[in-house]
């Protein structure tokens, strides 16, 4: 396939996404590859003109220093910059990606933070069966009550019920 045949957003590997990157944002911008071969120069990435046509019409590959320099140049983050073209072009949606991964990992973190918290709990338990009742209706409660603040929070109060029902510093109903 021609380069200028490339589909746009197609999900290519990172040296290929680079390449349709750097002149995506070389274009955008309106320089020419001498322009952009003095700007990786002056921000201390040796490169020159050729090299620059080269990479972006893969005939040349790079290497991760060049492109950590491309990516300062055009002040995208490296990630975004090895992304797929058509959507590292849409900057907000390369920050929601990341926000959704980086939610998806703390969402992993803490599973595995309750899977060994409860492990934990659970083996004490074991050695201590005359508490068990009372340690698991403890927990239990706590866990509801948690997820009823949350909800509260995220959703408002349940239908029917006032925002301060449940808060103890409450004045009672008149």
């Amino acid at each position: 396939m021609a380069d200028d045949e490339t589909p746009e957003g197609i999900l290519l590997s990172g040296e290929e996404n680079a390449a349709v990157r750097i002149k995506l944002e070389r274009d955008k911008r309106g320089w020419s590859t001498t322009t952009l071969s003095e700007r990786l120069n002056e921000a201390g990435f040796d490169m020159n003109p050729s090299a620059v046509w080269r990479i972006e019409n893969r005939k040349r590959r790079i290497n991760l220093d060049e492109a950590i320099g491309f990516a300062e140049v055009f002040g995208v983050g490296l990630r975004n910059f090895a992304g797929p073209p058509q959507l590292a072009a849409k900057g907000r949606a390369m920050e929601l990606i990341d926000n959704v991964v980086a939610a998806q990992q703390e969402t992993m973190r803490a599973q595995h933070a309750f899977a060994r918290a409860r492990d934990t709990f659970d083996a004490y338990i074991a050695e201590h069966p005359d508490i068990s009742e009372e340690a698991e209706a403890m927990v239990s409660n706590a866990i509801h009550e948690s997820v009823t603040q949350m909800n509260a929070q995220m959703f408002g109060p349940p239908p029917g019920a006032s925002a301060d029902a449940d808060h103890p510093d409450a004045a009672p109903d008149a």
